[in-house]
């Protein structure tokens, strides 16, 4: 396999972490993109000793201008970009009479402002490489659970975004991957509304027998993005209720509208 060059954004934990291990395994040179320079430090650390180059470049994608300096870094490291992932995101959840507009305006600036940041600062060197631009969404983008309206509603913005670009970039021989996990094990539910971690969730989870594991999504994720496929929805139960949304809806909003109920007990005061 061609030696690929791949840029992450949100490298420094979860499935952006578990990723650059992917492609490292892989035989990928990595630029790692991330606030926490301290875990992205960590994990280059690890991926050198086994061999990778990688590049640790401290970037926030809610700040104009960082993106740029990342890929100008990795052009002048490694002279080519062939992969970028856009992953870095997180979740403002509760019901939406209880939010405020900034809590939507950060959740955009992040999970969508943060993708077409992504996009236009690489653009040009993905022309050049006739490579691939990844788009990390969700099964939310499919369907809208009571309680995540702003997380679904960037969600459904970059998956208009993702299906846009395939077209549009085509012509230059850049191929998009729209990647839709449903629960994958990361530090999502460690964040709060205001992408602040925690040591413990700031909220109730999902039971974790639906959790796949990192490692396993990483792989399936990577596998999809060598094949230039268009989408691949990650996990069984987000395959299941992609599907419903698409063929069995009244179905699927029955069962958000009775789950409404427990979440509005559920969400603080």
């Amino acid at each position: 396999m061609q030696t690929l060059t791949v840029l992450i954004t949100g490298a420094s934990s979860g499935i952006g972490a578990a990723m650059a291990k992917e492609f490292a395994q892989r035989g990928a040179r990595l630029i790692l993109v991330a606030r926490r320079t301290d875990r992205l430090d960590s994990l280059a650390s690890e991926l050198r000793q086994g061999g990778s180059e990688v590049l640790v470049v401290a970037g926030d994608v809610t700040r104009d201008g960082d993106l740029e300096r990342a890929t100008e870094q990795a052009l002048q490291t490694f002279g080519v970009l062939d992969v970028v992932v856009a992953n870095a995101g997180f979740g403002v959840q509760g019901l939406l009479a209880k939010l405020k507009l900034d809590d939507v305006r950060r959740q955009f600036e992040t999970n969508v402002f943060g993708v077409l940041r992504t996009f236009y600062a690489t653009h040009t060197a993905l022309k050049e490489s006739k490579g691939r631009f990844v788009i990390i969404g969700s099964v939310s983008g499919f369907f809208c659970a009571p309680g995540t309206i702003p997380y679904s509603m960037s969600k459904f913005a970059v998956r208009a975004l993702a299906e846009g670009l395939e077209y549009e970039l085509a012509r230059d021989g850049i191929s998009v991957t729209h990647i839709a996990p449903g629960f994958v094990e990361s530090e999502i539910s460690l964040v709060d509304n205001q992408g602040v971690l925690h040591d413990t969730p700031p909220r109730p989870k999902a039971p974790q027998f639906l959790f796949m594991k990192t490692p396993k999504a990483a792989r399936q994720i990577v596998d999809a993005i060598i094949a230039r496929e268009p989408l691949r929805i990650i996990t069984g139960h987000g395959k299941i209720l992609v599907s419903a949304s698409r063929h069995a809806p009244r179905v699927l909003t029955g069962t958000l509208k009775l789950l409404s109920g427990r979440v509005a007990k559920l969400t603080p005061q």
